[in-house]
């Protein structure tokens, strides 16, 4: 049970977002945190690369970064926002560091800085190849420690409401069993939608919960089918969830090779393997095609043995695990979901449509990655964007009036009939098989009336209201966003 029923702030996802945002709140502000599962499983823990900042401004400049984030997203970048995260974001690195993240180091006390592809500059500072975990790991060390911070774990909100002075949010507890909370504000950092696709790197809380709320209380939601592609991930046998080989592997040397063992990406853009994630998953579609195979590989053997195993140990020891020795084998990599650059649309404060609601991280869409995004620039949107949403509601609480709920129920009857199986498994299958990354637009319209009729069951068919049911209309919703802006053509 909480331990209060109201709070100033109420925090939707414990990723690098969630936790950040929380951190900026004085002792005197209220705050409730939600984490879906565990603390520790985000999307944000499993960010491999690192985090792109202008650090060294003697050999790199933000209008660099700039450049690069512009080019990657295809110029569709929101370019104020592109700014501000370019030019606030090297301060918020300093300051996660300064809260004990554990930043490989040079001998001169400098960061270690890494090249990726996209960057004209080695500007990404890293934690091994587990750079994610390192920071959420020390956020949430450091969130514990607040007095002001609750947090729920293995707690998932199944509806918010809007009332006068905030919302009331219904949660779903550990025990099964529903409470009501009421809260002042609300910052959504719930993540992204990678379970709505058959194969993703995205954790198994992506199922797009935070936008299906905001998009239910009238939030506008933009450009969804802009969703990220990595051309790099496991080729797992059977696993929906694949781990990635990060872009890094690729920035220290590794080569991608197709089914005959030869070097292809020159051939689709001068940039080659190097190129945005986009163009390379593109290559390599289109050298399926060419060569009637799906097998396709990153070669690293070339580097010392020893190199690759500090460099990369996570990845190293993955690999192991399904018989694959990278100091001494190819790695096997296909394309699969990574990332979505759409989402609930905020302005540079993380601002949604709807008022008191608040959204930063990947389910938000700050239009800094264009229609691409930029490799390592997720976890410092992440910082940069919570910051300011922390930071805007500070200010506004000096001058909200901000009165009490008043009386609400506690709790609310959940029960209903149990919902068939299947839901997910054939709205995966839909938007896998039509928004892949070379669309089939022709399938579209035809996915659509099966995905609404989906949400007409899944909605008014009576249902117990559980983690299934929730997860399943957040997917549901997710997909007919995103069929209905494929058939208009936003997706482009």
């Amino acid at each position: 049970m909480l331990m209060k029923k109201e709070y100033d702030v109420l925090i939707a996802g414990t990723g690098a977002a969630g936790l950040y945002g929380a951190l900026q709140f004085p002792d005197n502000v209220s705050v409730l945190m939600i984490s879906k599962r565990e603390l520790t499983l985000s999307n944000s823990s499993l960010a491999q690369g690192g985090v792109a900042a202008v650090l060294d401004l003697e050999n790199d400049d933000y209008s660099l970064h700039i450049q690069d984030t512009l080019t990657a997203g295809k110029n569709k970048n929101n370019i104020k926002a592109v700014e501000v995260l370019v030019k606030e974001g090297p301060g918020d690195v300093r300051r996660i560091k300064e809260l004990g993240v554990d930043f490989d180091m040079n001998s001169d006390g400098t960061m270690q800085k890494t090249l990726e592809a996209g960057h004209c500059r080695h500007r990404i500072v890293h934690h091994k190849d587990s750079t994610g975990k390192a920071i959420v790991d020390a956020l949430i060390a450091k969130v514990k420690e607040r007095p002001n911070i609750d947090i729920c774990e293995n707690t998932l909100m199944y509806k918010l409401d809007q009332t006068k002075d905030g919302f009331l949010a219904g949660l779903i507890m550990p025990d099964g069993n529903s409470q009501i909370v009421g809260a002042h504000y609300c910052l959504l950092a719930s993540g992204g939608i990678g379970r709505v696709y058959q194969y993703t790197t995205n954790s198994a809380i992506a199922t797009g919960d935070g936008i299906t709320l905001a998009y239910m209380l009238g939030a506008e939601i933009k450009h969804l089918s802009w969703i990220q592609f990595h051309p790099t991930a496991f080729a797992a046998e059977n696993d929906r969830e694949r781990f990635l080989i990060s872009e890094a592997v690729r920035g220290e040397g590794a080569v991608l090779l197709n089914c005959n063992g030869e070097r292809f990406a020159e051939k689709y853009d001068p940039r080659g393997h190097l190129a945005p994630r986009d163009v390379v998953s593109n290559a390599i579609m289109q050298e399926a095609k060419a060569t009637n195979s799906e097998k396709f590989y990153l070669d690293i053997t070339h580097k010392d043995p020893e190199f690759i195993k500090n460099r990369f140990p996570m990845i190293y020891k993955k690999c192991l695990e399904e018989n694959i020795d990278i100091t001494k084998q190819w790695i096997p990599v296909f394309p699969c979901q990574h990332y979505l650059m759409g989402g609930i649309d905020v302005d540079l404060h993380a601002r949604t449509t709807v008022d008191r609601l608040y959204a930063a991280g990947e389910c938000s869409h700050t239009g800094v990655h264009g229609a691409n995004r930029l490799a390592s620039n997720s976890l410092l949107e992440a910082l940069v964007f919570s910051r300011r949403a922390a930071e805007d509601i500070i200010e506004r609480m000096k001058t909200d009036e901000n009165l009490p709920f008043g009386d609400f129920p506690e709790h609310e009857d959940l029960s209903g009939k149990p919902m068939p199986h299947g839901h997910r498994t054939e709205i995966r299958k839909l938007i896998q098989d039509c928004h892949f990354v070379i669309p089939n637009h022709d399938l579209a319209p035809k996915s659509l009336e099966r995905i609404t009729e989906i949400i007409s069951d899944i909605i008014g068919g009576g249902y117990e209201i559980n983690r299934d049911f929730v997860e399943a209309r957040s997917l549901a919703i997710v997909a007919g966003i995103i069929l209905r802006e494929v058939i208009k053509g936003y997706d482009a």
